[in-house]
């Protein structure tokens, strides 16, 4: 007498079947909900001039990107769920691979404009230039070299969908185009972080006074620390998956999460950026009021601070120096000295 299959025994086996891609899917929704939120704040904080930025642009493609990236992830791994039989064809599954694996490249190309805030285009000798973006060039040229090579050979080694997915645990343990991305990787934003952040240290190692400049460097600071140290973590902890475990699971979802992450420490950048020039342009009719007052000394005591001295005031990317004496005692004519030509780059 044949032995008859329990309906526990076949239930378990589908949600074991299913599991994997509900966890891809989970992951996904929630990561471009957040995405889909961070992008409208971004719009909404931006002024006409911050829009204008290469860096606002470059935001907006990534976040574009990751959540294309989530559409056909969830859409591979949602037919699966739905209708095991039943694939996404060939190129849309090959189109949720690249979209994996290939963005980061995009994403560090966006943390490396920084490097020309401090390094413009138009005042650096191109020496300069060339040395600074040598490496930074050469090494992601080698990522795309090296991703274009791994993928062609997983998607060369099946016909149809199912097939890539039966050879998928094969090909992700221990592949050797996945670890070198990931350890060029980190030696890409470890160059590119270590030279902006030590440049951003040796040029303002001169401020003293004006707390707020101060402050606006630290943070700063802590940002682009942070766009490195979070996929640092994440590159670390796939290397480490992807040589002592053979379920391409969980790597999956740690990949899926750094692509995520990534984007959203490059959009926090601009975020705090976009709110400090949204802030000052929400202030300029008031401050035009103060210096327009009738009443000179309301004026100068306002600028000053009703503090003696030479004090150095920022407003927006111009710096303006009054000259003043006491206010308790004398009045002066303020002098105004503002740059002969305007910074038009960005920190982050």
């Amino acid at each position: 007498m044949a032995s008859v299959t329990s309906p526990e025994v076949i239930i378990d086996a589908f949600i074991a079947g299913i599991r994997p891609n509900f966890d891809y899917v989970l992951t996904d929704t929630a990561f471009s909900a957040c995405l889909l939120t961070l992008l409208v704040v971004l719009f909404a904080f931006s002024t006409k001039e911050s829009r204008r930025r290469l860096v606002f642009r470059l935001n907006v493609l990534a976040i574009c990107v990751a959540l294309t990236l989530g559409i056909f992830s969830s859409l591979v791994s949602g037919r699966a769920i739905i209708d095991p039989f039943a694939q996404v064809t060939k190129g849309v599954y090959i189109a949720s691979i690249v979209f994996a694996v290939f963005p980061p490249v995009l994403y560090d190309s966006i943390l490396l404009t920084r490097l020309f805030a401090l390094y413009p285009v138009s005042n650096t000798p191109r020496i300069t230039l060339l040395k600074m973006f040598a490496f930074p060039f050469c090494i992601k040229c080698a990522r795309v070299i090296v991703l274009s090579i791994g993928v062609n050979n997983y998607v060369g080694s099946a016909f149809n969908t199912t097939a890539l997915e039966q050879d998928q645990a094969a090909a992700w343990f221990r592949n050797p185009y996945m670890v070198s991305e990931w350890t060029m990787q980190i030696a890409d934003n470890l160059y590119s972080v270590g030279i902006f952040l030590y440049n951003l240290h040796i040029r303002t190692s001169m401020i003293k006074r004006a707390g707020g400049i101060a402050e606006r460097i630290r943070q700063i600071f802590y940002i682009s620390l942070a766009n490195f140290v979070f996929p640092l973590i994440f590159n670390v902890a796939q290397i480490i998956c992807i040589t002592t475990d053979r379920s391409p699971t969980t790597g999956t979802i740690l990949l899926t999460m750094n692509n995520y992450i990534t984007v959203m420490g490059v959009l926090c950048a601009t975020l705090w950026f976009s709110g400090s020039e949204w802030v000052r342009t929400r202030n300029e009719p008031s401050s035009d009021h103060m210096f327009n007052s009738p009443n000179p000394q309301l004026a100068r005591y306002h600028a000053a601070g009703g503090r003696s001295g030479n004090e150095v005031v920022l407003i927006g990317r111009e710096s303006v120096t009054l000259g003043t004496t006491s206010s308790d005692t004398k009045t002066g004519s303020g002098e105004f000295t503002t740059p002969e030509k305007e910074n038009k780059c960005s920190l982050v």
